[in-house]
């Protein structure tokens, strides 16, 4: 229907509105990614559509619009129609795009609806075959006695890889010489080639190149160990001595502000169906990554979680001074 955005729109409408509230989704609806197709938050995207399709009773499709670090997919799904129809995918960089970018285009959370948080996502600290290094010990001496010469690759500005070195970097409270890469495949060929030394990365990339004894692994990011077959006796960097160290890149889903209260509360319903389908939870759990099932799956919950992230990862941002125009 037309109108099927106006749901509640005026007390005049109000008949019309219930009905087409109640009919949505009378159309496919997509789900924004502003990443790359093949990456990790496009994995998880296109895995959550298929769940979605059943509670919805609608084919969700996935579209891809990268691009200056999540923001140009972002401000596309802030620009669209509030009608529940185009909906976006976003990692971490939703909470760190304010600090990042000097001119951001939209603001968060301010022109989205917040829906839920789908999934959190540990990541590993990996490095290139030759480091003489055997564990994580070794390695933070071995970061120190060589001074800002050590480097670190990550996938681009804003990016998860980017994000958790800088966290790593402030543990450490020393400077590595960053080395950004257009994405994550290219910064993991030359890790494997031994033209980087580390990187910060989410298990679901590093996971199979660890396995393959491709690189080396130092430590899990999470507080808990991962309970993966290759990483189940990786020790998390904080046991290893970062107190406290916990770096997740978590996914959350959204809608352009104004959307009808009735299209939010559908949407936030198939979502959490769509949470419980077990072949999710398999998949999602074969990446080392772990559905939410938390107060962040409300709306409300989910609104308050952002705003403490940016809180954090504000002053992180802000100490490396690196920022994007």
């Amino acid at each position: 229907m037309k109108n099927a955005w106006r749901c509640g729109a005026g007390l005049t409408l109000f008949a019309a509105a219930s009905m087409a509230c109640a009919e949505f989704p009378e159309k496919p609806v997509t789900l924004v990614v502003p990443f790359a197709a093949g990456g990790p938050s496009d994995k998880i995207a296109r895995d959550l559509a298929e769940a979605l399709r059943k509670p919805l009773g609608q084919t969700v499709i996935v579209d891809n619009a990268a691009g200056a670090g999540g923001t140009i997919g972002s401000a596309k799904v802030a620009r669209a129609a509030p009608d529940g129809y185009t909906l976006l995918v976003h990692h971490i960089g939703m909470a760190t795009a304010p600090a990042l970018y000097r001119k951001l285009s939209y603001k968060v959370p301010d022109d989205f609806e917040t829906l839920g948080l789908i999934n959190e996502a540990p990541s590993v600290l990996i490095g290139k075959p030759s480091l003489e290094a055997r564990n994580f010990g070794e390695l933070r001496q071995w970061i120190a006695s060589n001074g800002g010469k050590a480097n670190l690759a990550h996938a681009g500005l804003g990016s998860a890889s980017h994000l958790c070195g800088l966290m790593f970097q402030s543990a450490l409270k020393t400077n590595m010489t960053p080395v950004p890469y257009k994405g994550t495949a290219p910064a993991m060929t030359d890790l494997i080639g031994g033209q980087v030394d580390l990187m910060c990365e989410q298990a679901t990339n590093a996971v199979p190149q660890i396995e393959g004894k491709k690189v080396k692994v130092y430590g899990v990011t999470s507080l808990k160990r991962l309970p993966l077959p290759s990483l189940k006796d990786t020790a998390t960097l904080s046991e290893s001595g970062l107190k406290d160290f916990d770096v997740q890149v978590w996914h959350g889903l959204y809608a352009p502000k104004g959307t009808p209260p009735a299209v939010l509360a559908k949407l936030n319903s198939a979502l959490r169906v769509a949470l419980k389908d077990p072949e999710l939870i398999k998949r999602e759990e074969a990446l080392g990554l772990t559905v939410v099932n938390d107060e962040r799956l409300e709306p409300a919950g989910h609104r308050k979680f952002i705003e403490a992230e940016k809180t954090r990862w504000s002053k992180v941002i802000k100490d490396a001074g690196e920022y994007a125009d």
